[in-house]
Order: structure tokens, then sequence, then C-alpha cells
């Protein structure tokens, strides 16, 4: 059995039933965790981090300056990259709480493609059981051991990697393996969705995405039992896009953004409070957990502070 361990960086700058038959049973490896305290700011190297474990950041691939047709981005419309394109996805992978279809929430990669678990997997210890034609089917989400994995909306410490049958290593969220689904060819598919019965896009924490779940919390019920968020990324288009620039913000306290008034959605792990003005003044909000469109709360392009804690 095998532990990876990610190295946590810090960077707060700124996812036929007969389909889910098809797999093996490898030696079930140990499990692999990972943590990323919030706060500060740390330099990563450009390819992973020292010691050959992948490197986790927070913020979303764009806003950590990555490389174009490198990482997710290589493979933008799905499938299976191979030679060099491979070599060249497998540098980084994104994991973003956002909406796709109906399902909200839920995780996508630096694409916007949707990602899935799989209940014949395991998650204690985690265990990928899909290989072979499954693996053609539902690709797994792998990175290089010196590879990055940035997170945006997700706790760090649910996020950690998995060797499979072949070596390669998978990331796993609350300890689930995630894989993509081959016919989702654009953002907002989630074709994959209940297939067979066994295959669900997979949440923030590593559950069912669009299954009730008893206890389960999702951040727009507007229940107020949400443990404190002490960090929150914010991106200034909605539905947590990539395409326009993003800011993390992270800390004790109240903290003023540096960029203010431009914030059109916020990836959170959990509950704090926004101020429209600077230094936790004026109009205020309780935010509980991600939050697609600050529009319907009435606060969009309006933050200037947040308080943590």
């Amino acid at each position: 059995m095998m532990r990876k361990r990610l190295v946590p960086v810090v960077a707060l700058m700124a996812a036929g039933v007969g389909l889910a038959a098809c797999s093996t049973t490898p030696e079930a490896p140990a499990p692999a965790r990972a943590s990323a305290p919030a706060g500060g700011e740390a330099a990563a190297p450009e390819d992973g981090a020292a010691g050959g474990d992948p490197a986790l950041l927070s913020g979303t691939a764009k806003s950590n300056n990555s490389a174009a047709n490198t990482g997710d981005w290589a493979v933008p419309n799905g499938g299976l990259p191979v030679g060099a394109a491979r070599q060249s996805a497998q540098r980084w992978v994104q994991l973003t709480a956002s909406r796709a279809g109906d399902l909200n929430p839920v995780v996508v990669n630096g694409a916007g493609l949707t990602l899935y678990r799989f209940d014949n997997d395991s998650n204690n210890p985690p265990t990928s059981t899909c290989n072979g034609e499954c693996a053609q089917t539902w690709p797994p989400v792998t990175v290089s051991p010196s590879g990055k994995i940035f997170v945006a909306g997700i706790k760090p410490s649910a996020v950690g990697t998995v060797k499979r049958a072949d070596g390669t290593l998978q990331v796993t969220i609350g300890g689930w393996p995630v894989y993509r689904f081959a016919q989702d060819t654009k953002r907002g598919d989630t074709l994959g969705q209940g297939v067979g019965g066994t295959w669900f896009g997979v949440t923030p924490a590593g559950g069912k995405a669009g299954v009730p779940a008893g206890g389960q919390q999702t951040p727009d019920t507007g229940e107020t039992n949400v443990p404190p968020a002490t960090s929150a990324v914010f991106f200034d288009d909605a539905n947590f896009s990539d395409i326009g620039a993003s800011q993390g913000v992270a800390g004790n306290g109240c903290q003023n953004l540096a960029r203010p008034g431009v914030a059109s959605s916020i990836a959170a792990p959990g509950s704090f409070k926004v101020w429209a003005g600077p230094d936790c003044t004026g109009r205020s909000q309780v935010i509980n957990g991600d939050v697609a469109d600050l529009a319907t709360i009435g606060f969009d392009n309006a933050i200037a502070s947040v308080r943590f804690n």
C-alpha cells in the first residue's frame, strides 16, 4: 500500500447501466490527505513542490498564472490526452465548487467540466476500481507527482490523491477518487449523473451531488449551521468563472479586498460576513458558503471588505 500526502502551498492572491459494470479491483491503497493553511503567501515552484508530491494551492489556474494548453486546459472538451498532451495535462488540476445543470453545488475542473464519483469505489481507504474500458468512458482525474492541484470553494483538507493500478495518482475529494465523463464535452454538461445508479457528480465534501443525504448541508439552503470560514476566493464574474480575474482573501477579523467592488461570485468553505464599505463598514450580509451569483443577494460588484471568525 502507498500513502501520498499532498504538500500545501498557499497562494490566495490574487467534476447506460452497462457502463457502471466495467471495473476491476486493485489492491486497496492507503488514503491520501492534504491540508493547506489559509492566510499569508508562499512561493510555489513552477511544477509541483519539492519532494515529488503534488502541490496544493488556493485559487484557480488562471489566478495562479498557469500556462495555456496545460493541465485541464489541455483537454477542454473532455477525452483522453495521449503522448505529450497527456504529460502536459497532468501538470495541474483545478477543483472548483460550482453549478452544472441542476447540480448545485458540484465540483468542476479548470475547463468547467463536471467531475464525478463512483459508488463501486471506496473512500475508506480511498480505492479506485474503474480501470481498462471503464477508464476510457470515465477518465480518472490524474496529476503528476510534481504537479499542482488548485482549489476554490473546497476545503483543502478534503483533497488528496490515491495511487491507481497503473501507478498514476488520482485526485480524491473526501477520499473518493474523481473522474470525468467522456460524453460531457462542454461546461454545464452533466450527462454522467446517475448512470447505472452508481455515478454521481461529486460535491465539495465528496458527497453525491443532487442526492439528498441526511444532515448534508448545501450552501444555498439558507441555514446557518455552517462552520466559520477563514478564507474565500472572489471571482469577477458569476458562476465562479475562470474567464475573468479572481482574488483571494484570508486571515482573522476584518480584511479589505485588494480590488473592492468587482466580485460577482464567491467560493468559500464556510460562513463569514461581507461589507459594502472598507474596514467592515456600511451594508453587510452573512455568507454561508459558495454564492454563484452575488446579484441574487444584492451584492454584485459591491463587496469591499469581509470579516472572518
